[in-house]
């Protein structure tokens, strides 16, 4: 039976339009699933830019930077869009850029199917959940903010401007305009703990910092990004640098 439903996946896909490498450039029967070929590559330090044909039409998406070459066909579910945004990587303004979680080279359904007789593997549709890491643990004086208090009383802070130190796990560069950078303390509360910054400032993994921005709740940005919890527009007030003392 597995090997009959695949035999009939591939006579679909092969009815498809082709490129030049064999590979189909048709939409696949998935309802959310959508299918490009790979027309031009440019890459930067964080990201892959790429123009792509999808059906008739010509556009630019973004990926985490990975090696693609032009005739490649990737399957993708969800975008976010971006217009005029501008990469500084590159001092290059896109008109319009649709930034891509993750992309495969494989149908959905084709790794459903190679998964028949044993538990699928999650796929993974916006943004990726940051693990708690143990050896931070900062001394926090009475006065002082924890991310555990913030995600624990969340109502009183939502929509306040609060000071926040932490230790940066994670950054993510230049995306809509602003740097998105984890941080956590040691504390954490039902789970919670990790807390995403928005800012114009930077910073980077293993650094202390503190900053100060507005909390936001529920936060829905679109293509999977969602936050309970999210300060925004912060802005940076004290920075260490990793490895460097007090």
């Amino acid at each position: 039976m597995r090997i009959f439903l695949i035999l009939i996946l591939a006579l679909g896909v092969a009815s498809c339009v082709r490129n030049k490498n064999g590979q189909s450039v048709q939409g696949t029967e998935t309802t959310n699933e959508k299918v490009f070929e790979v027309a031009e590559v440019i890459q930067a330090s964080s990201y892959t830019y790429l123009k792509v044909k999808e059906n008739s039409d010509e556009k630019w998406m973004a990926v985490t930077k990975q090696d693609i070459r032009v005739g490649d066909v990737y399957y993708y579910e969800g975008a976010l869009q971006m217009t005029n945004f501008h990469s500084k990587d590159l001092d290059r303004t896109f008109e319009e850029v649709y930034f891509i979680s993750q992309i495969s080279k494989k149908p959905s359904m084709m790794d459903k199917l190679e998964n028949m007789g044993g538990p699928a593997e999650p796929k993974h549709s916006g943004k990726i959940e940051t693990k708690q890491k143990s050896t931070i643990k900062l001394e926090k004086s009475n006065s002082e903010m924890t991310i555990a208090e913030v995600f624990a009383n969340r109502d009183k802070y939502s929509g306040k401007g609060i000071e926040i130190r932490g230790v940066v796990v994670k950054v993510n560069k230049e995306i809509m305009g602003r740097n998105w950078i984890h941080i956590q303390d040691g504390t954490s509360s039902d789970g919670k703990f990790d807390l995403t910054i928005t800012s114009q400032d930077l910073a980077q993994v293993n650094d202390e910092v503190t900053f100060k921005g507005v909390i936001t709740l529920e936060k829905d940005f679109g293509a999977g990004y969602f936050y309970d919890v999210i300060m925004e527009d912060a802005s940076l007030t004290n920075k260490v640098e990793a490895g460097a003392t007090m």
